[in-house]
């Protein structure tokens, strides 16, 4: 398993990011933030929150808890913004498909 200090430049990379980009958001120096990556800074609950942020993800993806596919994340972003009733609408459809798929093999 990757440590924090991957996962930090690796979504900072994805992401096309400069690590001077990323410290002002932190409001930190850049020195600083490449302490972060290099893991020689520990890192704040703030930071991870802040950084989280950013990169669009979860607390919990950040500190190593779970590795999710980029189109599991940007469904489960996309849902979460729905409201209750397309929520469910969504949810009927995925068991329907599932009916669907078990009912061809």
């Amino acid at each position: 398993m990757k440590e924090i200090n991957e996962r930090l430049k690796n979504y900072r990379n994805q992401l096309h990011l400069s690590q001077e980009y990323v410290s002002n958001y932190l409001n930190i120096n850049r020195a600083s933030y490449s302490q972060m990556e290099n893991g020689n800074r520990k890192i704040t609950a703030d930071e991870i929150a802040k950084l989280s942020n950013l990169f669009g993800i979860s607390a919990d993806s950040l500190l190593g808890a779970t590795e999710y596919s980029e189109p599991a994340m940007i469904f489960a972003r996309s849902f979460e913004k729905l409201n209750e009733t397309d929520q469910a609408e969504i949810m009927n459809l995925i068991r329907f498909k599932e009916q669907i798929k078990s009912q061809r093999l």
